[in-house]
């Protein structure tokens, strides 16, 4: 994890999720995802359905949620204030990455190849509660101190998700062999130039 030193029931939940997530990835890898069921993942994780569930609600819940939103969040709020939100966006997002590449980089790579290939999770990136342009929405209104958004802060966020995301399939698609930092970078310098050229 990227977070400060957790307590032991929080280590105990976290080692939970994992081994949930870990199993659940050896049999989407051996039958399939749409094979899989939620309770063969509980068996193989030696737990209960009912505990599966209390990690996660759905199976897809599995694959498109995370622990990284309060990292980014962390570094995104720790940015200078005054700073252009887009550049901030891009040195926190490109830092988290390099740090997740070091420990979790096969994790990241298996979760991003099935919303690839896998036409129900690749839906559910955009519900509002898996979308990232919502993350970064979230801080904009922190940082601006308002709680409704503009139209303009709505559409920079939804860039920013949107572009974001777009690098992350890419890198997943080719099978993980381009520089993930270089492809999410490319793509705030096409966001900063307004897609000039393209």
């Amino acid at each position: 994890m990227l977070e400060a030193p957790l307590s032991l029931r929080e280590r105990k939940k976290l080692k939970t999720r994992q081994t949930i997530r870990r199993e659940a990835y050896r049999l989407f890898a051996e039958q399939g995802y749409e094979s899989t069921t939620v309770e063969q993942i509980a068996a193989a994780a030696e737990v209960s359905p009912s505990t599966f569930f209390r990690y996660f609600a759905t199976k897809d819940d599995l694959v498109l949620t995370d622990e990284y939103d309060p990292a980014m969040i962390a570094a995104l709020l720790a940015r200078p204030a005054d700073e252009p939100f887009l550049t901030s966006c891009r040195e926190a997002l490109i830092g988290l990455i390099r740090q997740l590449l070091q420990h979790e980089r096969q994790e990241l790579l298996i979760r991003m190849r099935l919303v690839t290939e896998v036409p129900a999770l690749r839906a559910g990136l955009h519900r509002a509660d898996h979308s990232p342009a919502a993350l970064y929405l979230a801080i904009l209104l922190r940082r601006a101190g308002v709680e409704e958004p503009s139209y303009d802060m709505r559409i920079t966020a939804a860039a920013i998700g949107a572009a974001s995301t777009e690098a992350v399939l890419c890198w997943a698609a080719g099978g993980g062999e381009q520089d993930i930092a270089e492809l999410v970078d490319h793509a705030f310098a096409l966001l900063e130039s307004g897609f000039a050229g393209v």
